[in-house]
């Protein structure tokens, strides 16, 4: 069995294109994926980046993650870009996840529309949700976000934040952790802690996750 981690980027569909955002809003702009062999180790990764049809790369798309027009310019369009990624996932015998099922639900949304005869079954058959797995595993009832679930672990983000293939990477650290169940436990009891009904949560942990603390105090 291999693992395979992906993460994709977005830009929305300009909105002179009234027929193709009733199917879908978005179009994909990069594939960043990261496989893992049997034990879990990183064996390769695969990154794309994909040249949007309906519309140029948007300027809060730039700023969130440095992708611009120029970048995108001239490369393989979303089907040639996915093609490519099926290939390099490989056989039947890899599982793939992601940090929930937004890209999921995207990538079939976006092969309805620009590949019709593609089964995307063969997606959802192989596809896993890691951050419900992460929650389940913690017995949250509210979503972490990938930052906040690398906060937790103590785990300092490799690379840019928004980049698909760094997305992947880290979020393959998650994975990684959670194939051993006393050490994810004992990685996250700090978490567990802060996550318990308190009267007063203690600063400390506050100092060493701010982030979660003000997702806790927000709910």
């Amino acid at each position: 069995m291999n693992y395979v981690v992906v993460d994709l980027e977005m830009n929305p569909v300009d909105r002179t294109f009234r027929e193709v955002r009733r199917r879908m809003n978005e179009e994909v702009i990069e594939f960043g994926a990261v496989r893992l062999d049997a034990s879990f180790r990183q064996e390769a990764t695969f990154q794309c980046y994909v040249e949007p049809e309906y519309g140029p790369i948007r300027k809060h798309i730039t700023s969130l993650t440095g992708i611009t027009q120029a970048m995108v310019a001239g490369r393989d369009h979303y089907a040639d870009c996915f093609r490519r990624f099926v290939d390099w996932v490989g056989g039947a015998e890899t599982r793939i996840y992601s940090w929930s099922m937004s890209d999921i639900k995207q990538l079939k949304k976006e092969c309805r529309y620009k590949m019709p005869s593609f089964d995307v079954g063969w997606l959802e058959e192989r596809w896993v949700d890691l951050q419900q797995e992460f929650d389940d595993r913690l017995g949250l009832h509210n979503s972490l976000a990938l930052k906040h679930a690398l906060g937790a672990m103590d785990h300092q983000f490799e690379g840019t934040q928004h980049t698909a293939l760094d997305d992947a990477i880290n979020t393959s650290a998650i994975l990684v952790l959670m194939q051993d169940d006393a050490k994810f436990r004992a990685t996250m009891q700090p978490v567990l802690d802060i996550l318990q009904p308190q009267e007063d949560l203690s600063s400390s942990i506050g100092d060493l996750c701010p982030d979660l603390l003000k997702w806790k105090q927000e709910e």
